[in-house]
């Protein structure tokens, strides 16, 4: 970051948030934002949500179920937090498609299109992030349109030709480097939160609040922001003492509800809340690595716990802030897992059949959504496809497939391809 022209990533703050502005011509506007919580590599429908326990042990897997606050539906042992608030949720248990190709699979979720594919892995569409940015911004002033949170592998949540500016900002843990394409965004990676900091040791890393102090004292002392317009003054506003810089300071929230949350991944969605709060339009939350082609049990009794303890604590603090209708929370990765677990203890790549979980939005929840057979291979009732995901995460903003931006050749383009709400959810 630079005082004079504050340059990130080629483009200037001001001018992203320009950019930002116009977006407000665009005739729709929304009250409500998204918090994906994207789990790349792939979760498995028979560890999570769609548990067979009368199968045998290589198809129902290590663990059994436990009850849930919905009547009827029974989930992992490994999901406690998420069993005391599924009666705020709706489980898609027949989401499915062909696809097995990490890239090409989270390519088409999160864009909406098949583009890119492990051979050639450039995005070729926008994120739904970046699309809503672009027609929407954000819902404040003052507040990037987009956050990223551990923006691993096999996502792609980037502008693509839309721009620069409508990447989201990036902060946490790149251990897994972004093998979609890395993206060139406007955040600093002095916000970096990695998983397992504390609060208190995430801010003593970054000293985020003590860089912001300096920098607005040696900048009030030049009186270098004077004559700006009224694009930077919103710059200096992110930059220097706005909502944006708030929202990292989690000091200001009950110790009790940060314990609750838990460290790493949960500090994050903690954090993701509070930049609803402060106006963020959508909010991605990368929790981890879920390719776990060897030695599942040992994988998810780790990760599982600390996604659950993440995901459930979120949903449930939104509810009691009576934030959870006008956040759409959902939880997905790029496809499922092998019905059956392999020779390394572990579960393949499987696009036939798929859970995801939804809160929030507006939509009726307390369901789940359509059901596979005896060993989750495929639906047999209510087949869920990608597009139809695409449908309901812009739905929530307010946007249908007939919004169109224009393509590189400057043709207009819809945001998806023939899908459409569950019906259930509305």
């Amino acid at each position: 970051m630079q005082i004079g022209g504050l340059g990130l990533g080629g483009i200037t703050l001001a001018d992203a948030l320009k950019n930002d502005a116009s977006a407000s011509v665009y005739e729709k506007t929304s009250k409500r934002s998204v918090i994906l919580i994207w789990q790349h590599g792939g979760p498995s429908q028979l560890d999570t949500f769609d548990m067979k326990p009368d199968q045998p042990s290589e198809v129902r897997g290590p663990w059994t179920s436990i009850e849930t606050s919905l009547p009827g539906l029974r989930i992992s042992e490994l999901l406690p937090h998420h069993a005391k608030v599924m009666d705020k949720c709706s489980v898609i248990r027949s989401f499915t498609h062909g696809n097995g190709d990490h890239w090409a699979a989270a390519h088409w979720l999160l864009t909406g299109y098949l583009g890119a594919n492990g051979s050639d892995r450039v995005p070729r569409r926008p994120s739904m992030q970046s699309v809503s940015s672009f027609l929407l911004g954000p819902r404040r002033i003052g507040v990037p349109s987009g956050i990223n949170i551990n923006d691993g592998g096999f996502g792609f949540h980037g502008a693509a030709y839309l721009g620069v500016n409508h990447n989201p900002f990036r902060i946490g843990d790149y251990s897994y480097g972004n093998e979609a394409g890395r993206l060139p965004t406007g955040s600093d990676k002095s916000f970096s939160l990695v998983d397992g900091l504390s609060e208190s040791r995430v801010m003593n890393r970054v000293s985020l609040l003590s860089q912001f102090d300096k920098l607005r004292r040696e900048v009030d002392s030049t009186g270098t922001f004077a004559s700006m317009d009224d694009m930077n003054e919103q710059a200096r506003d992110i930059l220097l003492s706005g909502r944006a810089r708030r929202a990292f300071d989690l000091s200001e929230e009950d110790p009790k509800l940060v314990e609750e949350y838990g460290p790493g991944w949960g500090e994050q969605a903690l954090l993701a809340r509070r930049f609803v709060e402060a106006g963020v339009r959508f909010v991605t939350l990368n929790t981890g690595y879920w390719d776990d082609h060897g030695n599942i049990k040992n994988a998810l009794n780790d990760k599982m716990r600390r996604h659950d303890q993440a995901v459930g604590v979120l949903i449930r603090d939104l509810a009691d802030r009576g934030m959870l209708d006008d956040t759409l929370v959902v939880t997905a990765g790029e496809f499922g897992r092998t019905p059956v677990i392999n020779a390394n203890a572990g579960r393949d790549h499987w696009p036939q059949a798929q859970s995801i979980l939804i809160a929030g939005g507006g939509f009726n929840h307390g369901q789940v959504i359509g059901a596979t057979n005896s060993k989750a291979e495929h639906p047999i009732d209510r087949p869920i496809k990608p597009a139809d995901f695409n449908a309901l995460v812009y739905h929530s903003v307010g946007l249908k497939a007939t919004d169109a931006i224009d393509d590189l050749n400057g043709r207009p383009t819809h945001l998806f391809e023939s899908g459409e709400v569950p019906r259930e959810l509305l």
